[in-house]
């Protein structure tokens, strides 16, 4: 075995070493509000804290208001209304844009994925204020389609520049063919783009998506009591007085779990569409 076989081998070890210790450093945080989730308040508020003290679900049973608290179903219903169809809709509205920037592309298109991301530059709180006024002069504070509106325009920019340099990877010649057998534009971009740029699609969906679950500024000023998110309704649990830490844990680890298990389901087209934006 070569000096340089030797050497590859050893920096591929070592940069494995470091990925597996940057693993558990994230990991950690997540593993520690887990086991917190399932002790007494007592036992989570000790310190230094106790690994071995007894393990419950009052915290979860707290959570979902077996013990006459309020339900977080409406809360978590919310969500997933305000995610999902904001998702879609970025969607939707992404694609053709990111068609016409990239397989189509207009006159100075890199003067325009800037001016995209040049609204994601405004402060939020800056157009907190004028968002609240126009809201409650139209009647829709505390709707759970007024979040889905704002969390479109919010996720569309970003959306618009990542699926940019996954379509650009599409090659021109298929959607000629399709062209020339008479498929028009919506058929090209739900057959023929669509398919070719899934892994990337699947990305931005996933982002997207978990921008939306964990918005919490909007959704805490515009949203009441019919309207209000999963990240809303955990807040609630934070008091001035008495214990509340493993409610709190018991309460972020199933308001994380969606995210989670999304992440999950598509981690391989993740991988593979953050990869491609990450050559291009």
């Amino acid at each position: 075995m070569s000096a340089v076989t030797v050497g590859v081998r050893r920096k591929g070890a070592g940069l494995g070493l470091v990925a597996w210790l940057a693993g558990i450093v994230f990991f950690l945080p997540i593993a520690w509000m887990a086991l917190t989730s399932f002790h007494s308040e007592s036992d989570a508020a000790t310190n230094p804290p106790s690994f071995t003290a007894a393990l419950t679900l009052d915290g979860y049973r707290e959570f979902f208001g077996t013990g006459g608290g309020a339900s977080p179903w409406p809360a978590l219903i919310n969500s997933v209304v305000a995610s999902v169809a904001s998702t879609l809709f970025v969607l939707l509205l992404a694609l053709p844009a990111a068609y016409a920037l990239s397989i189509r592309p207009v006159k100075k298109w890199t003067d325009v994925l800037f001016f995209f991301l040049s609204t994601k530059m405004l402060p939020v709180v800056a157009g907190l204020l004028p968002i609240y006024l126009f809201a409650k002069n139209t009647g829709m504070l505390d709707n759970i389609w007024l979040l889905v509106i704002l969390y479109t325009s919010m996720n569309l920019p970003i959306a618009v520049w990542m699926m940019q340099s996954f379509l650009a990877e599409v090659p021109v010649a298929i959607i000629e063919a399709a062209r020339v057998d008479g498929a028009r534009l919506p058929t090209i971009l739900a057959r023929v783009v669509a398919p070719i740029a899934l892994p990337g699609i699947a990305a931005t969906a996933l982002i997207c998506f978990i921008f939306s679950w964990n918005e919490l500024l909007f959704a805490r000023v515009l949203t009441g009591v019919v309207a209000e998110t999963a990240p809303v309704f955990l807040t609630g649990f934070i008091t001035s007085q008495g214990l509340f830490l493993a409610k709190v844990c018991a309460a972020s680890l199933v308001i994380s779990l969606p995210v989670l298990a999304a992440g999950f389901a598509a981690q391989d087209k993740l991988v593979q569409g953050l990869s491609l934006g990450a050559v291009k």
